[in-house]
């Protein structure tokens, strides 16, 4: 089926980083990243490739110090477990949040998408930092399966647009990742509306006089910060 998703325009081939959609992916290894913003904060991180691509493609150089060293034969990106970071938090209703458990919880469903739960429960650790630094040699190198991908526009101090890719919430509309060929599959389809969060531009209206239009900052989304 013919297609120009992923491709760029001008010299007609697949872009070398992954984009948000459904895909077929597999991961190369996790990280447990803190966040700039809050040092009590963190995001766990699918450093991900997609399926070999055919054609004039050219991948990412695995190391990027050797030029004349093997490249990755599909798109490769880095993807969040979830759109929002890991924090001890305790909610408006105040329902207490536990990050870690919700990081145990998170490497729970992951293990059990790559049929690895029994080898994920033989893991024991003092933190959860090293607890992640053992989740990243179980998953890394994994076998290929089904995912939605989310992803947020940014834009750099160049006017670049670039997206921030995360896996959408589990829903009662399905989950986001999901072993390949499973019967009754649950997976999302991927869908704009949902799962893309496009740049809102700031446009500068006339107020009457030579002060400027004030802005709102929407505080609450960690994204945004």
């Amino acid at each position: 089926m013919l297609s120009t998703k992923d491709m760029s325009a001008g010299s007609g081939r697949v872009k070398p980083v992954m984009g948000s959609g459904n895909n077929v992916i597999r991961i190369n290894s996790v990280t447990f990243d803190v966040t700039p913003y809050d040092a009590d904060a963190y995001n766990i991180v699918l450093h991900v490739e997609g399926k070999p691509e055919e054609g004039e493609f050219q991948g990412f150089l695995k190391d990027v110090s050797n030029p004349e060293g093997p490249r990755y034969d599909g798109q490769v990106g880095r993807i969040r477990f979830a759109p929002y970071p890991y924090k001890d938090t305790t909610l408006p209703s105040g329902v207490e949040i536990s990050r870690d458990n919700e990081v145990l919880k998170a490497m729970i469903y992951l293990s059990e998408v790559l049929n690895k739960r029994d080898e994920l429960d033989k893991i024991e650790a003092n933190t959860i930092e090293d607890f992640m630094v053992e989740c990243n040699k179980l998953f890394s190198n994994s076998e290929f399966f089904n995912a939605c991908i989310g992803g947020r526009e940014w834009e750099n101090k160049d006017g670049y647009v670039n997206l921030d890719l995360f896996l959408p919430r589990m829903s009662k509309d399905g989950i986001p990742l999901e072993a390949l060929d499973k019967e009754n599959s649950r997976l999302l389809t991927y869908n704009e509306n949902d799962h893309l969060r496009r740049i809102q531009k700031k446009e500068n209206t006339s107020t009457g006089s030579f002060e400027p239009a004030k802005t709102t900052v929407n505080a609450g989304d960690d994204f945004d910060l």
